[in-house]
């Protein structure tokens, strides 16, 4: 299985999306309220960049004229034609048996130190005031399966 860091947990943030090039496939990586998830960037109608799309939730109605909008942000929209796909899945609302887009396994783990971290300080360097400094390191993974 192929493993391929695509950004920082801080790139994308709630509500944002980064489209990534892996493994010679355009994939759009979403994160929906801290989650992440990845889904192939081409509609299944007529290849369009599906992750480039409107992203929004979904309306239902309980009865006529009270409608709920919920599942913010869990929605893209193909901006070609206006097919609608679920980022968690990546099922269509249409046809969600039959209708799909890709879908990647998404990981996050710790990612290394930076230059900054292993710098050293000379021995013979004045003192200066320190503050504390907390930075998320943690990279956000897909896992492809790969022949």
């Amino acid at each position: 299985m192929g493993r391929y860091v695509v950004a920082r947990v801080g790139e994308i943030p709630p509500g944002g999306r980064k489209i990534v090039e892996v493994a010679g496939r355009s994939v759009g990586v979403f994160n929906v309220g801290g989650e992440f998830f990845a889904l192939r960037n081409r509609c299944p109608h007529q290849g369009g960049p599906l992750c480039r799309g409107q992203v929004s939730g979904w309306v239902s109605a309980t009865a006529p004229g009270e409608y709920d909008y919920g599942r913010r942000g869990e929605i893209v929209r193909c901006p070609w034609h206006g097919w609608e796909f679920d980022v968690r899945t990546g099922r269509s609302y249409f046809d969600p048996a039959r209708v799909r887009v890709r879908r990647y396994d998404v990981a996050l783990e710790d990612g290394g130190t930076s230059d900054a971290d292993a710098a050293a300080q000379p021995d013979d360097a004045p003192a200066v005031e320190v503050y504390p400094v907390s930075v998320d390191r943690r990279e956000v993974l897909i896992l492809i399966d790969e022949p």
